[in-house]
């Protein structure tokens, strides 16, 4: 160690004894503005401003990385090892801080705050991961150059950091990027400029993207200005509106076959789905798990595969049975605690909104909620929880996040056994510890289909966010390919998506403020 520890102190003398010209006030701001890690808690807000999932999931990560290494180097590490501070004599003036920190030196907690929040960004955005990464190494190499750290400190907390971030993972896996060799491409009619295609836009459908301010309807009419709209709003009737836009969409095709598309939700995509025609789907819901799974981001994707007539096909999960009519779902298929919480959900959201209204579900559900008694392939079970996902999920743990591919042809089935005692409990802790895969009271399995029967004790079900009458029995199972979907062969990195919205945006905001300056009394062209 006394090796390691001469090796350090002699390469803080060198980097003290450096002259880089212009870095002395640049890296002593850099390091300062890193404090309480205010650098990284505004680049996050920037990224959730940036809209779109992926920086948002970016920011989450990379605040949640970051809380994990600070509390780690601060509470634990520093006070275990207690290493004096380097003495600034070797270091010029204009470089010392104004107020030189009093904690010990080993490790840097800058550097592990910066490393952990590059990281996370990484781990789930590699452009904005690179956007970020150069300003996390500076402000690592700023802790040395101001003189308050050996280089030892630096590179321990960036390892802390590192592995803070890698930790994240163990509970919430980051969604990959999808390689275009897991979506076989089927042959799709090319539209440019959307000639040709009829989109059903459903308005109150979720949140939408919020990187832009622009309507849903002006942001497709600026992608693809041949293509005709089907609007629908607040009073209009979905279902009659999405009828007449599939015609629409036939009578416009002709013998060539028709391309429909929709702009909103899961529910609104899974309405869609099934009618024989190819679907063109642009992200305007909540959430949009079919779109980001089959590897749609935005309405740029959507458009650009559309002008190119690049697409996939996909499976389809159905429920069928004897008493009613088939129910398809493209994301999840569900019986138990779900479709009770998505019952209750919808019933306070308009009183207080989605999210919270999500939240007071779910302590009533956990609550209130009894398990339901059914036949699983023949077998007698009591569940609190009985879940079909349209394809194998990822991760094998309780909270499913994604599918890497929707062709597999099979059907993931989890389920939360209701013979045991504390069932719930005992499954929150197992996944919380990471250990889900060896619950006895939990079970997952991926298969081509699934009989389920003597459903007297399931008085509904829930299908992509939607709630229907459980029948008395159902085999799920899937159709092979049968949904072609318009998607981009080759994925766009992140941040090459937000210059063409944000200019739209812009274009936008002008002409709104030039029809403005008349009527306010400002100058005008004919005055």
């Amino acid at each position: 160690m006394s090796v390691l520890g001469e090796w350090d102190r002699r390469l803080f003398t060198r980097v003290a004894a450096a002259r880089v010209p212009g870095a002395d006030p640049a890296l002593r701001r850099l390091s300062r503005c890193a404090d309480h890690g205010r650098l990284w808690l505004g680049t996050a807000a920037g990224l959730v401003l940036v809209g779109g999932r992926a920086p948002r999931r970016a920011a989450l990560r990379g605040v949640g990385s970051l809380a994990i290494a600070s509390l780690t180097v601060n509470t634990v590490v520093k006070w275990s090892t207690r290493r004096p501070r380097p003495l600034l004599e070797h270091v010029p003036s204009i470089r010392h801080l104004k107020r030189q920190p009093h904690t010990t030196s080993f490790p840097s907690g800058h550097s592990a705050s910066a490393a952990a929040f590059a990281t996370g960004v990484a781990l789930e955005s590699a452009g904005y991961g690179a956007l970020v990464a150069p300003f996390a190494a500076a402000v690592a190499f700023s802790r040395v150059y101001v003189g308050v750290h050996y280089p030892a400190d630096v590179l321990a907390g960036m390892a802390i950091g590192v592995a803070a971030a890698a930790l994240t993972c163990r509970w919430w896996p980051p969604r990959p990027a999808l390689p275009a060799r897991e979506r076989p491409s089927v042959p799709a009619p090319a539209l440019p400029g959307g000639e040709g295609l009829v989109v059903f836009v459903n308005t109150p459908a979720g949140t939408g993207a919020p990187g832009t301010p622009l309507p849903p309807a002006e942001r497709l009419r600026g992608l693809l200005p041949r293509a005709e709209l089907v609007v629908r709003g607040p009073d209009d009737d979905f279902a009659a509106l999405l009828q007449r836009a599939a015609d629409r969409a036939v009578e416009r095709a002709g013998a060539a076959g028709g391309v429909l598309g929709v702009c909103g939700g899961d529910g609104s995509v899974n309405a869609a789905a099934g009618r024989g025609l190819a679907l063109a789907v642009f992200p305007g819901g909540t959430l949009n798990h079919f779109a980001q799974d089959v590897g749609v981001r935005d309405v740029e994707d959507t458009a650009v595969a559309v002008g190119r007539g690049e697409a996939v096909a996909v499976d389809l999960g159905v429920a069928r049975s004897g008493a009613g009519p088939e129910v398809r779902f493209l994301n999840t298929f569900s019986i138990g605690l779900y479709p009770e919480l998505e019952r209750m959900r919808e019933h306070l959201e308009q009183r207080m909104g989605k999210w919270p209204a999500a939240a007071v579900a779910l302590v009533r559900v956990l609550r209130t909620a009894t398990p339901v008694e059914l036949s699983v392939n023949g077998r007698r079970r009591r569940l609190w929880l009985l879940f079909a996902g349209n394809g194998r999920y990822e991760p094998q743990g309780f909270a499913p996040a994604y599918r890497p591919r929707l062709d597999d042809g099979l059907i993931d089935v989890r389920l939360i056994d209701g013979e045991h005692r504390l069932a719930r409990t005992r499954v929150i802790v197992s996944a919380l510890a990471g250990t889900l895969g060896r619950s006895r009271v939990y079970g997952a399995e991926a298969v081509a289909w699934v009989e389920l029967a003597a459903l007297g004790g399931a008085d509904t079900l829930a299908y992509d966010g939607e709630v229907a009458p459980a029948p008395p029995g159902l085999r799920l199972e899937k159709e092979r390919r049968t949904l072609v979907v318009y998607r981009p062969y080759v994925q766009r990195n992140e941040p090459a998506r937000r210059p063409r919205p944000a200019a739209r945006a812009a274009r936008r905001r002008r002409r709104e403020r030039g029809r403005r300056l008349p009527a306010d009394g400002g100058p005008s062209a004919c005055g």
